[in-house]
């Protein structure tokens, strides 16, 4: 088997920033999906996600690091993503995103000086100016992407979520071992064989 070599490589005083977290929060509409609502006839919603994103999310939990989803809309297209990817806490049709965050927070034992935050418009706002690490997709608002640390290269629903969990893996020092962990087993990155 060939060996393999982490390609991804961040700015070291990003990486810096980046440390000691323990949890992170993502936004739905605008960073797990490319922000558009499709309804149809009926009036349902459909959303498209990347799995690249989900994937990196798994990787996420995987290294340590609890990823949160709290959004502003309910829809069962998102409930739907979220259960697929065992993402244990996230709230759905949440006005004060603070709120709800704090009281997660406060579920885990976190402080603000362990959480990451990605958004992309002024609800999130709040979030990102009290994470210790913040970052936005490209498309994201002015004053959003102004606020935060990093501005993902990928774009929002195609990948923006995956290089905010990558950043945070190689910050954490998991990403490599994740990685190696893959080339045995896609379950969980042990290196037993699967059964």
């Amino acid at each position: 088997m060939r060996e393999l070599q982490p390609t991804l490589s961040f700015d070291p005083a990003l990486l810096l920033k980046a440390q000691g977290i323990k949890a992170a929060i993502f936004d739905v509409d605008g960073v797990l999906t490319d922000g558009r609502i499709y309804i149809g006839e009926a009036g349902e919603g459909f959303k498209a996600f990347c799995t690249l994103d989900g994937h990196g999310l798994k990787l996420l939990a995987q290294g340590g690091i609890t990823p949160i989803v709290i959004t502003g809309r309910d829809a069962p297209a998102v409930r739907r993503r979220m259960a697929d990817l065992k993402i244990a806490h996230a709230v759905y049709g949440v006005h004060d995103k603070l709120a709800a965050a704090q009281q997660l927070m406060g579920q885990l034992g976190l402080g603000w000086h362990e959480m990451a935050a990605i958004g992309d418009d002024w609800p999130d706002l709040p979030l990102l100016v009290r994470a210790a690490f913040a970052a936005a997709p490209p498309q994201a608002h002015a004053e959003v992407k102004a606020a935060v640390h990093h501005v993902t290269r990928a774009e929002s629903g195609y990948g923006a979520a995956r290089e905010f969990c990558d950043l945070l893996l190689v910050a954490a020092g998991r990403y490599a071992e994740l990685l190696h962990g893959h080339l045995v087993t896609l379950d969980d990155g042990s290196t037993s064989p699967r059964a």
